[in-house]
């Protein structure tokens, strides 16, 4: 259990990295991060939430471990259908196409992160 929990922590930082270095490139690059009512996304916040939602990544993958028999394909499905429901918003923000465009490959790459990450960690 401690292996996989590190795998996870290990992984959520490189989650984090990836998001706030590709968010902070897509600023430099002209994406203003504007949705809703004027409302600017920082840099930090896309760190922090990536953070957060990784982590409960984790969790999902400790519980599921420790209760379920067939952990791996649970997670892997709960992982995907999450992930999936989790690009709907970006689309409903009122932003620009930039905005989410970028928002949408933010989720998809703290997900590449994770998913595989805890998905090997559960097999082992």
């Amino acid at each position: 259990m401690k292996a996989l929990v590190l795998r996870g922590v290990v992984a959520t930082l490189a989650a984090v990295l990836c998001t706030t270095v590709l968010a902070a490139l897509a600023r430099a690059a002209g994406v203003d991060l504007e949705v809703d009512g004027g409302e600017t996304i920082p840099v930090s916040g896309i760190a922090t939430v990536t953070g957060f939602f990784s982590l409960v990544g984790v969790v999902l993958a400790v519980v599921l471990r420790r209760w379920s028999a067939r952990p791996v394909a649970l997670f892997v499905w709960l992982s995907v259908t999450l992930t999936a429901l989790s690009l709907v918003p970006p689309l409903l923000y009122g932003a620009d196409a930039a905005t989410t465009l970028t928002l949408i490959g933010l989720h998809l790459v703290a997900a590449g992160v994770m998913i595989p990450n805890l998905a090997r960690g559960l097999r082992a």
